[in-house]
């Protein structure tokens, strides 16, 4: 009968003649299987009559318990197959998810490391000041009126993305030529970064830290310069980074910041993809 029916499944291809043997041979067998099943209940109703056997119908060595076997059995073993196979295929998907990954985490901490020395090797250049012992001591009094000045000040340094290098503090000087007290805006917004940022002016210009103020989209650092302030005779300082080399501290600390940022990304798809092959 699989003979056949593989036939079968083709004959719209067979030439003519070829097709009809087909169909005939087809339609004897079905006719001899019934038969067979024809006679099988006849023999079974005549033993039926001398042996009193019960009257259930049997399908033990029928077509019919061939068919059922192929409509249960079959079916459910290839749709167990079908199922384990989306398994594997799903297992194997995770996983080369996961090396690919893996691989770009370790190109990413790659990255990471060389922008570390790019930064080590700017900060290598800079050479902060050490803070002076002998400070000048200023009234509460004299700290209020010289924060009032200072914010109501129109002229001021401002602290772009560079942050502190030479040219800042050479034109907070130039400021001090005129005037006693000096507004600097900066656009951070951390508290720590403000702290150090008026710490650092403070060390590196020499003057005396009077207040920071939180303004509408920026910070003001109020700095005064002193009593005994004494203009000195380079300006610019050799021991901060150039313009051009804070604008590269700049963009380095940037990127590695976003690169630290899809580190984590990456480790927390990783964690998930590890815990899905797991479960």
């Amino acid at each position: 009968m699989n003979k056949w029916h593989g036939i079968l499944r083709g004959k719209d291809f067979l030439p003519h003649g070829v097709k009809q043997s087909v169909i005939k041979q087809e339609a004897r067998v079905d006719a001899q299987q019934v038969q067979e099943e024809e006679a099988r209940l006849t023999v079974i109703d005549s033993l039926q009559m001398f042996t009193d056997l019960p009257s259930e119908e049997t399908s033990a060595g029928t077509f019919r318990e061939y068919l059922d076997f192929q409509l249960n059995h079959v079916q459910e073993t290839t749709e167990n197959n079908l199922g384990m196979v989306e398994l594997e295929a799903e297992k194997h998907r995770l996983e080369k998810e996961l090396k690919d990954q893996e691989r770009r985490l370790s190109i990413l901490m790659k990255k990471i490391e060389r922008s570390n020395e790019a930064l080590a090797k700017l900060h290598s250049s800079w050479n902060p000041s050490e803070q002076s012992a002998d400070k000048e001591l200023l009234t509460e009094e004299e700290r209020m009126v010289f924060r009032k000045i200072g914010l109501k000040m129109d002229e001021h340094v401002l602290l772009g993305r560079r942050g502190i290098f030479d040219g800042v503090i050479e034109e907070i000087h130039q400021h001090w030529k005129h005037k006693e007290i000096v507004k600097v805006i900066t656009k951070q917004n951390q508290a720590y970064q403000i702290t150090y940022t008026s710490m650092l002016l403070e060390v590196e210009t020499g003057g005396m830290l009077i207040a920071t103020q939180k303004l509408t989209n920026s910070h003001a650092i109020i700095l005064y310069r002193g009593k005994n302030y004494r203009r000195p005779t380079k300006s610019s300082p050799s021991n901060l980074l150039s313009k051009r080399e804070a604008l590269r501290r700049s963009v380095e600390v940037q990127r590695r910041g976003s690169m630290k940022y899809y580190v984590w990304e990456r480790q927390k798809s990783i964690e998930d993809l590890q815990w899905r092959l797991v479960s």
